[in-house]
């Protein structure tokens, strides 16, 4: 959290902004000071750019405003007028699109070099909007940066200055809300979803969310995308967008967003860089994999068959077969670095390693294990596999044995790097601090999982137990005084941000229950709604997301400046001030919806897409298996509803299908399903504002000889 020295101040700050912000200010007579004060108060850039240039029209303007206005004018274009003068740059691979380019490492705390934008005098009647403009940009560089972030230091000095400046600015333009916002007064959300009495708790609150959520998704794509598929940020952080927008694309059918995902999908395709399939530039994995990883997954949901798709997908396994891994010195597949493109490896010595993100580069082809059963995708994966089942057995370097490292080191396959931390082998205040422990474990454990299934071998498991074990010993241990870092009790309390999400799909996969106990202290709402029926959790947990999105959609729109983090202004920044509102959560969104316990990136386990626009209905996956299906639904409109449902993972065979009602009792149809593959379809008629119950069940007697 913030230091001592700056959380007084922001509270300060923010106690005596909000006791001002309500106090008109005065009319001025000057035209000039008219001008400024309006552009000031101005929410819209575009409004406050027009207002500027009509100050910089006035005949009479003193020489020092106009040349203040004239280092000022540049920075406020910039901001309101990106998208109407698109820069083609193909120098690198994000943070270059109209939305954010001008904001780069120039904007720095006054302390460390020249000031950016161009400093204007405090005497300068421009310079509260300078301030404005300054105190933002101070704050979106950190939002973005995760070393920034990470370091308390570094991230208070930038978030300390720009509250100085944005408190000055407040002062000066008390109506700006937009300006009040960014100082802990949040702005109501501009649409409300009333709740609908007789609707159950939760449907209400899904349908709050998703349709919240979709609402987001269509004003970034009628506001902000290019017709090449772009949104403004950069090829390399416009592809993220769609992680958050799984809800919908994955778990109901809206053409826009659909449309709006092939656009961007098959665009960035056609950039030179991506000719061979993956990227020319050599860069860490986080960033190699995103232009092929967040374009090729989510087509991959959309079109399944599609041999475009799967093609790209199986070209990822290929590279890594014949140029990113190689055997090491203990015999044992690995990736020789870090740092790679589609023909390059960086082994130097501070990049040579083998991390628990590797499967990110190649998720789009695990996928595609996970559909085909491919013999030569599972060869290769179980094969590179055996490292980290290894690695996770060993004591070494001071990791305890049972925990698996987050970096093995090329050529000679020891865990991360000598003279270092084994936790943390990785400055935190440079980019490959994301490659410290536990960062991506969740990608990693949920690939072990995936192996395991596919493969049918124990030794894929054995990590993830041994890791369970750590953590369950700790949760039944009273609370130590203090913590060795690195200490088998030191990992065992920090793994609740990863092994959740892979023991809910074990235990809904498998029905194994000995780790039901830690499930219920460290899985998400809809897991233990699953396991014990904690509907109060369920609700709680869509209820938090739901309150996260009626305050602050400006922070979600017209103020964000980097696609990848569309909904990290609540986490990355106002978290820091007193009173904060929850962050959103959409894989609550998407794990009720769909069914999936988990998230989609890797070893999917979504049981359902209901095809049908995620407006005035909500849908909740009840129960799950290889042979039954329920879901509980509810349709808010006043009319019958008709939809269809496609199912996945059902054994093949034929299905009796019941819809209910659930207050009646009443059967409301009743049908057979005959599923011959990996996907079936069913069609729903749901009546309004009736809480329906549909019961998949399979039925073996259809399958009997007659």
């Amino acid at each position: 959290m913030i230091n001592p020295f700056i959380a007084p101040l922001l509270t300060l700050l923010c106690l005596s902004g909000l006791g001002r912000f309500s106090a008109p200010a005065a009319e001025p007579a000057d035209p000039a000071a008219r001008l400024i004060l309006e552009a000031g108060n101005a929410e819209s850039e575009l409004d406050r750019h027009r207002l500027l240039r009509s100050l910089e029209s006035m005949a009479d303007l003193p020489p020092d405003l106009r040349a203040d206005l004239a280092k000022l004018l540049p920075v406020v274009d910039d901001w309101a007028n990106g998208k109407s003068k698109v820069v083609v740059d193909t120098s690198r691979a994000a943070e270059n699109g109209y939305l954010c380019r001008f904001i780069t490492g120039k904007v720095q705390p006054e302390a460390d070099g020249p000031v950016h934008p161009p400093a204007l005098s405090p005497r300068s009647r421009l310079y509260p909007i300078w301030c404005l403009y300054r105190g933002r940009m101070l704050i979106w560089r950190v939002i973005q940066s995760g070393p920034l972030l990470r370091v308390p230091e570094r991230r208070d000095a930038y978030y300390g200055e720009a509250a100085r400046l944005l408190e000055t600015a407040s002062q000066h333009f008390p109506d700006n809300r937009v300006l009040r916002m960014y100082l802990g007064q949040p702005i109501p959300w501009p649409r409300t979803i009333p709740a609908i009495a007789g609707a159950p708790q939760w449907a209400n609150l899904q349908r709050e969310g998703l349709e919240k959520l979709a609402d987001l998704i269509h004003w970034w794509i009628d506001e902000r995308q290019l017709p090449d598929g772009q949104f403004g940020g950069g090829w390399g952080d416009d592809v993220e967008m769609w992680r958050w927008w799984t809800p919908i694309l994955i778990g109901f059918d809206d053409p826009k967003i659909n449309a709006a995902q092939e656009r961007i999908s098959s665009g960035i395709f056609r950039q030179p860089h991506l000719r061979d399939g993956f990227t020319t530039r050599v860069t860490d994995v986080e960033h190699s994999n995103e232009d092929t990883t967040d374009t090729i997954l989510p087509m991959m949901f959309l079109r399944a068959d599609d041999p475009v798709w799967q093609a790209r997908a199986r070209k990822l396994a290929q590279y890594m077969r014949e140029r990113w891994t190689g055997r090491n010195q203990r015999g044992l597949l690995q990736f020789q670095s870090i740092y790679f493109s589609v023909d390059r490896v960086d082994t130097s010595e501070a990049r040579a390693f083998d991390t628990v993100y590797h499967p990110s580069v190649v998720q789009p082809a695990l996928l595609l294990w996970q559909r085909t059963g491919d013999p030569e995708l599972g060869k290769l994966f179980g094969e590179w596999l055996r490292l980290w089942v290894d690695a996770a057995a060993r004591a070494e370097n001071g990791k305890p044995a049972g925990v698996l490292p987050s970096a093995i080191r090329w050529p000679d396959g020891m865990i991360a790097r000598p003279g270092q931390p084994w936790w943390q082998p990785f400055s935190p205040g440079h980019n490959d601090a994301l490659y410290n422990w536990p960062g991506a474990t969740r990608l990693m454990t949920s690939t072990l999982l995936l192996a395991h299934h596919m493969l049918g071998d124990p030794q894929y498991l054995e990590p993830i137990r041994s890791m369970a074990r750590l953590r369950l010993r700790e949760l039944d241990a009273p609370p130590p005084a203090s913590l060795s870092p690195g200490s088998a009790p030191w990992c065992a309390r920090r793994m609740d941000g990863f092994l959740p999400d892979t023991l809910a799909k074990y235990r809904f996969l498998t029905g194994d229950r000995r780790y039901d106990a830690l499930l219920l202290e460290d899985a998400s709402g809809y897991v233990r709604y699953r396991l014990a029926g904690d509907s109060q959790s369920l609700a709680r947990a869509l209820e938090r997301n739901a309150r996260a999105f009626r305050s602050n959609w400006e922070a979600y729109t017209i103020e964000m400046r980097w696609t990848d983090r569309v909904i990290s202004f609540t986490r990355n920044f106002l978290a820091y001030l007193p009173d904060p509102p929850p962050s959103p959560s959409p894989e609550i969104l998407y794990s009720s919806a769909t069914g999936d316990p988990g998230n989609p990136l890797v070893f999917p386990m979504n049981r359902v897409r209901w095809l049908t626009p995620p407006r005035e209905i909500a849908a909740l996956v009840t129960d799950a298996g290889a042979r039954s299906f329920e879901a509980e639904m509810y349709h808010f409109g006043d009319t019958p509803r008709s939809l269809d449902a496609e199912l996945y993972l059902l054994e093949k065979g034929a299905y009796d299908v019941r819809i209910e009602s659930a207050a009646s009792g009443e059967t409301l149809g009743r049908q057979t399903l005959r599923v011959d593959g990996p996907r079936s379809r069913l069609h729903l008629t749901l009546p309004p504002r009736d809480l329906c119950r549909i019961r998949i069940q399979r039925d073996p007697a259809a399958d009997s000889p007659r």
